[in-house]
């Protein structure tokens, strides 16, 4: 027996050494750090977690100059959160195949859309046009064991991340109700015209990893996102938003809720867009613009977003994988051929697909009239900062800022625990996917690999993943917070 468990052993040390020594000859320059972690294996020195870890507790460092008043706008709400499975079989549902609805009009959609998105692990939201059966569904979530309540609504989560810094007071316009005006931090600054006497209730149906229905399995945690929401489908705080700027004289302004407005059918956005676009150019062009986006699936409403309306006159933007391809097929951009990612999205892809977005709609030419200089690009497993050179400061911790958040807030801790953590981004990749391109490889030591193209920057950080997530809603707006705090607007650009 004890003879067995040692060739046993010795064969495992083996193949392990046969196995480093191909991959030392077949890629030669591939970095010391990045061998000594393969090999080591965390038993005589640090994991790349434990490396990772440590080095984001050096190298995130505040910026010399920072925001001190930012205001945000327009959407609120408060998120009523549960098992999407348990949920939907509470209700009398029966598995079956998934299938994408723009919009959702019965039960049935419901259920085939959010099995549609669960198989793939993704995250998305949709508008439920009867009013009723959501509010029947909504009664049935706010009793279902486990449901909790929390602040909800990009704006209001993007205002409750910046209030948690004590030198940032916030302003949040967006329709709060009683409820949320409860929850909301208290240096957070609300306008009396913003106060309405009910909330705005969003269904967040979240699932784990690994979580199965009948024969639908989830690839990774995520949540699928509901509502019958009019006040925020209308971006009915925008205009009280832009009038209460004069007063509160932001550094920072961060705009979300647009995608809120999609489900309000054209008839409606078209005109209402016109009017959002016509509110946002009366902010001063010395005060850079933040635009977060989030789940669409209306390639002409993404398209007025892009390439004709509110894109070119905001600064930066922040969005995730979804939204980065749809914007890209609605675009014509590159890539768009792809239906969806598979796995972990392609480095070299994301990366031609956010330099075209600088290069069509952006400020990556002095001449150009657009003001966007800025993409925070976030996926599950790694982050990517983006920017025109000569505008932004602070970019590297900035990013690692933001993926340190994602595995913090998604573990429901305060500091990194390396144990429920885990590395899932590639150790190597590329800069672009077609030709010329670079090899780039990540050091677990000095965790930001940089490249460039052009007069664009690229700053690219790994994401410790939680292995069991507590809470996957809000994520993307506590990165896109996180990154606005530990960025800087260099002084002498004026947007």
């Amino acid at each position: 027996m004890c003879q067995s468990i040692m060739w046993g052993k010795a064969l495992l040390v083996a193949l392990l050494a046969l196995g480093v020594g191909v991959l030392y000859q077949t890629q030669p320059d591939l970095p010391a750090q990045v061998l000594r972690y393969i090999t080591e294996g965390g038993a005589r020195g640090p994991s790349a977690e434990q490396a990772i870890s440590s080095a984001w507790e050096t190298l995130i460092t505040l910026p010399s100059r920072q925001w001190r008043k930012v205001a945000v706008g327009v959407n609120a709400c408060v998120d009523v959160v549960v098992s999407g499975v348990g949920l939907l079989q509470a209700s009398a549902l029966d598995p079956g195949p998934g299938l994408d609805h723009e919009v959702l009009h019965t039960l049935e959609d419901l259920k085939e859309t959010f099995i549609h998105y669960m198989e793939r692990g993704a995250a998305a939201e949709r508008f439920f046009s009867d009013q009723e059966a959501f509010q029947r569904i909504a009664r049935a979530a706010a009793e279902y064991p486990g449901a909790k309540l929390y602040v909800g609504g990009n704006a209001a989560l993007i205002g409750q991340k910046l209030a948690s810094y004590s030198d940032i007071t916030v302003l949040l316009c967006g329709p709060v109700g009683p409820k949320l005006h409860e929850m909301l931090d208290e240096q957070i600054v609300v306008p009396p015209e913003s106060l309405q006497e009910s909330d705005e209730y969003h269904l967040i149906l979240e699932y784990q990893e690994g979580e199965q229905w009948a024969s639908t399995r989830a690839p990774q945690a995520n949540r699928f996102i509901f509502s019958h929401d009019v006040s925020n489908g209308e971006m009915s705080s925008l205009e009280t938003f832009v009038a209460s700027l004069d007063d509160f004289q932001p550094d920072l302004v961060v705009l979300s809720g647009l995608h809120m407005m999609e489900g309000m059918g054209r008839m409606i956005w078209e005109d209402r867009l016109k009017e959002a676009v016509a509110a946002i150019s009366e902010i001063r062009k010395d005060v850079p613009v933040h635009l977060e986006l989030a789940s669409m699936t209306d390639m002409d409403y993404m398209n007025s977003i892009m390439q004709e309306q509110v894109m070119p006159i905001v600064s930066s933007m922040g969005l995730n994988e979804q939204e980065l391809l749809f914007l890209s097929r609605a675009g014509e951009g590159p890539h768009a051929e792809l239906p969806s990612w598979k796995g972990v999205p392609d480095v070299g892809r994301v990366s031609d697909i956010l330099l075209w977005i600088l290069q069509e709609h952006g400020r990556s030419e002095p001449s150009s009239e657009a003001e966007l200089t800025r993409i925070h690009f976030h996926t599950l497993a790694y982050h990517i900062l983006v920017t025109v050179d000569g505008y932004w400061g602070n970019q590297a911790a900035a990013v690692m800022a933001g993926a340190r958040v994602a595995s913090t807030q998604a573990c429901g801790v305060q500091t990194v625990e390396v144990g429920a953590v885990e590395l899932k981004v590639p150790v190597e990749f590329h800069s672009s996917h077609s030709e010329p391109r670079v090899r780039l490889t990540l050091d677990p030591t000095d965790p930001v690999t940089v490249w460039g193209r052009g007069n664009v920057t690229f700053h690219l950080s790994p994401v410790l993943v939680c292995k069991q997530p507590l809470r996957t809603v809000g994520l993307g707006d506590a990165i896109s917070a996180e990154g606005l705090v530990y960025s800087e607007l260099k002084p002498q650009q004026m947007f």
